[in-house]
């Protein structure tokens, strides 16, 4: 069972042996989040400008001494770049921040299991993209959606689909629905304790707060990410992603499994022994160990060894004929 103390304590560890690789990731996931929290201000401009149309523009621009016509068409110009300022803002957010959200979210798991490199933050890029802008698209969607019925089912579902980006950067080809069923299992349980995990660094980020990001940057950031990032190592070892699954244990999986097995492709069952500490895809090396390239070496040292039986049986047979 996964603790607190033990999650941040890896961390820790994981962090001082990789620093400034994991200062950079942070870095660059911190830049991401303020590009979206610049597009939340466009959105409340707008809303701004939608509360001071009709009377309340108009009012303002007369006793400026322009015309209400004049008046109207620059609200007008002014509500037409803000929704292309939020269009844009979407795009960009759909197409390249979520892929790399899941690539920074690759960095930090990989950083685990060995000293990870920056350009695993263009992981999702080159596996599997379509799937991955489609299921962080519905990710956010459907997280989105929940909010507004009130702000806490939005925090609830947010904590649910909280391992969607981990696994399509361990397991890019998996089908989004697979994903959000696993992230749903896997979260089943965990919801409150990673809360709790989560508010155990409001201090630390009240410290970066006061000391204008530098704490946040240099420390607090790279920490609370590998600590994630060690949350879902810890769970997928509890509850193996793949464990109990298999073809026929769910429509959409035994359908996808079907039709990998058909262009000969293995699924994911080979990867099934070990999955909370390895991270496959079709061609990509593991960050664990392979079990098939285990295989391999065991076929391999049992091949040697016989070859030394027969080398000794020979050995004995020309000694005897001496």
């Amino acid at each position: 069972m996964w603790t607190r103390a033990g999650l941040k304590n890896r961390a820790k560890e994981v962090v001082r042996a990789n620093y400034w690789k994991t200062v950079l990731a942070a870095l660059i996931l911190s830049l991401i989040a303020g590009g979206l929290y610049g597009a939340g201000g466009a959105r409340n401009s707008s809303s701004f400008m939608e509360g001071t149309g009709d009377y309340g523009s108009y009012h303002f621009f007369s006793e400026m001494g322009i015309s209400p016509m004049f008046a109207a068409m620059a609200v007008g110009v002014i509500l037409v770049v803000v929704l292309i300022i939020i269009a844009v803002a979407l795009v960009v957010n759909i197409f390249l921040i979520n892929p790399l959200v899941v690539g920074i979210r690759r960095f930090f798991y990989t950083n685990l299991h060995e000293k990870a490199e920056i350009r695993e933050l263009a992981f999702s890029f080159d596996h599997s993209y379509k799937n991955a802008v489609k299921t962080m698209f519905f990710r956010d969607l459907y997280t989105f959606l929940w909010s507004l019925l009130f702000v806490i089912p939005g925090i609830v579902k947010s904590y649910e689909y909280r391992m969607i980006p981990y696994l399509l950067a361990q397991y890019p080809d998996m089908p989004m629905e697979q994903a959000f069923e696993t992230s749903r299992r896997l979260m089943d349980g965990n919801k409150w304790k990673a809360f709790v995990l989560d508010l155990s660094f409001i201090l630390w980020f009240f410290l970066s707060g006061i000391t204008g990001g530098l704490v946040g940057l240099f420390y607090v950031q790279p920490y609370f990410e590998q600590t994630a990032a060690a949350l879902y190592d810890a769970i997928t070892i509890e509850r193996p992603v793949f464990g109990g699954m298999g073809p026929g244990s769910g429509s959409s999986f035994q359908t996808w499994n079907g039709q990998q097995a058909s262009q000969g492709y293995q699924g994911y069952q080979g990867y099934g022994q070990n999955p909370g500490s390895q991270a496959m895809d079709a061609g990509y090396t593991p960050v664990g160990n392979d079990p098939q390239q285990n295989n391999v070496q065991g076929n391999d040292v049992q091949e040697n060894n016989i070859q030394g039986s027969n080398t000794q049986e020979n050995n004995t047979q020309e000694s005897n004929i001496q």
